[in-house]
């Protein structure tokens, strides 16, 4: 008996000495991180209604954001804008590989050239083509507007006024023999003197022919050529945009050209400047008399509003904005006249086609970044200085 208790207290004292095992804690789920912020709808990029008949400046510059397989020209079109236009706004962005998830600016907003609005205006520094229908008495003004190619240098776009003579569906091409040419020269390959409608013919689907003989507006069989001076005279429109156009456009339409690289407006009461680069042929001297010429730039309607406003220039923004061109408007009298604030300010907008838009996203012309880079080596030359003129073509 005195062994078994001796056992039964020494359990006891081992039980009372022993730890018991913790249970594990249980674990507690991370909470699911925040889904990304929406973005906005992207909005329309080529049809405005005029909210005053003294508003110049409509549209609205977006930011979005670039996929893995983005390149610039992609997004250029989807935006309706052209690759001039949306380099020039997005400085240091390579334009092939602009990287995923890389912010980019799409410049769709515009002053309205300096040119009564009524049939088609071509402002050829700015690359854009206006198109204003007929106005219908209390209506509100509408404006068509489309990125462009134009006559690269030694084949320029002619400035002036003409009107559209006819209208051609499914165009032949007739390449000119100086066109064949210059054809031959820079790519080593012999043009056909006859080129049938089909997806070889760089006239695309429509042409409207004008009074200036050889000269046309009309389509392309490479997209990527919208917005680059790579033509020989001729004014290129993206395939779905010259499909409107050639739709909308009556004969005997106005068509006035002209050279307009700084582009002042008035909007909400404020003055503002939007800045392309100057044409490499541009005969004006803007390096040395800018600021005269700036000022010859002020229509009297403008220096009339700015006089009864009080508006003050604010010439250091000026100059700011014409040293490095962003082709964006940006105010020039009142607070924040600088491009910081103006793109602050811009809504971010999901990477797709606005609802809306000519273009559906199909594209049958073959064209990729390949072309789109051998287009770039036939743009205009980095000098100013310009081979005598030629006979106009495609």
């Amino acid at each position: 008996m005195a062994l078994a208790a001796g056992w039964s207290a020494l359990a006891s004292c081992a039980l009372i000495g022993s730890h018991p095992v913790p249970k594990p804690a249980p674990e507690i789920e991370a909470p699911p991180p925040p889904p990304a912020p929406r973005l906005a709808d992207p909005v329309d990029t080529h049809k405005f209604e005029l909210t005053s008949p003294d508003d110049d400046v409509v549209g609205a510059v977006q930011i979005t954001v670039a996929s893995k397989e983005d390149t610039l020209p992609d997004i250029a079109r989807r935006f309706n804008v052209g690759y001039e236009e949306i380099v020039r706004a997005n400085p240091g962005v390579d334009p092939w590989i602009p990287g995923e998830g890389r912010s980019v600016v799409v410049p769709s907003r515009f002053v309205l050239p300096d040119a009564p609005r009524q049939g088609i205006v071509i402002n050829v520094a700015a690359l854009r083509l206006y198109y204003f229908p007929p106005h219908k008495k209390g209506e509100p003004q509408i404006v068509y507007t489309h990125p462009i190619g134009i006559g690269k240098v030694g084949w320029s776009t002619p400035q002036g006024v003409t009107t559209v003579v006819s209208h051609v569906k499914d165009p032949i091409w007739r390449p000119s023999a100086a066109l064949r040419k210059d054809h031959f020269n820079d790519n080593g390959e012999d043009l056909p003197a006859v080129v049938k409608p089909g997806p070889d013919n760089p006239l695309g689907k429509f042409e409207l022919t004008l009074g200036w003989r050889s000269y046309l507006i009309h389509g392309t069989n490479k997209p990527y050529g919208v917005g680059l001076r790579s033509s020989h005279g001729c004014v290129r429109l993206y395939p779905e945009d010259i499909e409107r156009i050639y739709a909308m456009v009556t004969n005997g339409t106005p068509v006035r050209v002209v050279n307009q690289p700084f582009l002042f407006g008035i909007h909400d009461q404020q003055l503002y400047l939007q800045a392309y680069s100057v044409l490499a042929d541009d005969p004006r001297d803007w390096e040395h008399a800018q600021k005269k010429l700036l000022t010859r730039a002020l229509s009297v309607r403008l220096q009339q509003t700015l006089k009864a406003s009080g508006g003050q220039i604010d010439w250091q923004s000026v100059a700011a904005v014409t040293h490095a061109p962003r082709g964006i408007p940006v105010p020039v009298t009142g607070a924040d006249s600088n491009i910081e604030s103006v793109l602050a300010a811009a809504p971010k907008v999901e990477n797709r086609i606005p609802e809306g838009a000519n273009w559906d996203g199909t594209d049958d012309t073959g064209s990729d970044a390949q072309s789109a880079k051998q287009l770039l080596l036939e743009r205009e030359p980095t000098t100013a200085q310009a081979p005598a003129p030629r006979a106009p073509g495609t």
